[in-house]
């Protein structure tokens, strides 16, 4: 992450998302997929959230819209990650199978894998993302005395830049894990079909011109072939 981080920035990650491939079943699950049991809700001075989530507790869904809102930053091209949704999407992968491992090896040996390998973790992605959001506030509270939802604009970005570049040590698991997968399914809902939840009303496509779903345009790849396809994108919701 830049000091100053900009939606040119974001978009240049997204062809390197790929090759990580920390989460590619994201984006995949079905919007009705069951959630898992969700720990209880504690006690927090958490500003209210936006919007009533599935799996988050409210101090995490305060972290994850905090974040959201630093790495797609309302501009004007788009609103911020939590008014386009981004929020929404994350709660419901975790809460749905991608969140639970069931399309993930969950059986040890583990050993520290490499980057091309993938999420190599004993835990599913839920608790991989639960115990993340809660070394993250543990290390504001330690550091800056508040927990990141709390912290000025300036403050968060330079906790997710030293996430970024492996500067903070968490107890569990690894900051900088936990910063690619928080960016990988951020990019993911922001790109996502809205019928998963984010990119709400195709703000990201009409920000890129992409048209939607194959099956609305693929009749016209021919004719439009080298000139410009200047439709109001359709996403799978469209079809029924």
């Amino acid at each position: 992450m830049s000091e100053q981080p900009n939606r040119r920035d974001f978009l240049k990650t997204v062809g390197t998302v790929g090759a990580s491939g920390i989460a590619a079943a994201v984006g995949v699950e079905g919007v009705e997929a069951q959630a898992r049991p969700a720990a209880s809700p504690t006690a927090s001075t958490a500003a209210p959230v936006s919007h009533a989530y599935t799996f988050l507790t409210a101090p995490e869904a305060a972290f994850i819209e905090a974040a959201v809102d630093r790495l797609i930053p309302a501009d004007d091209l788009t609103p911020g990650g939590t008014d386009c949704g981004v929020a929404v999407f994350i709660d419901r992968q975790l809460a749905g199978a991608w969140g639970s491992g069931d399309r993930t090896y969950m059986q040890g040996p583990w050993q520290k894998g490499v980057p091309t390998q993938g999420y190599q973790s004993p835990l599913t992605p839920a608790e991989f993302f639960r115990t993340g959001i809660a070394a993250a506030n543990a290390y504001c509270r330690k550091t800056l005395q508040k927990e990141f939802d709390r912290l000025t604009a300036d403050e968060q970005i330079k906790v997710l830049q030293e996430m970024e570049q492996g500067r903070v040590a968490f107890d569990g698991i690894s900051a900088q894990e936990f910063f690619n997968l928080l960016l990988a399914t951020t990019m993911q809902g922001f790109f996502a079909d809205p019928v998963y939840g984010g990119n709400r009303d195709k703000v990201a496509w009409k920000m890129i011109g992409f048209p939607g779903v194959v099956a609305i345009y693929s009749e016209h790849i021919k004719t439009y072939r080298n000139k410009k396809y200047d439709v109001e994108p359709k996403s799978i919701v469209d079809l029924s």
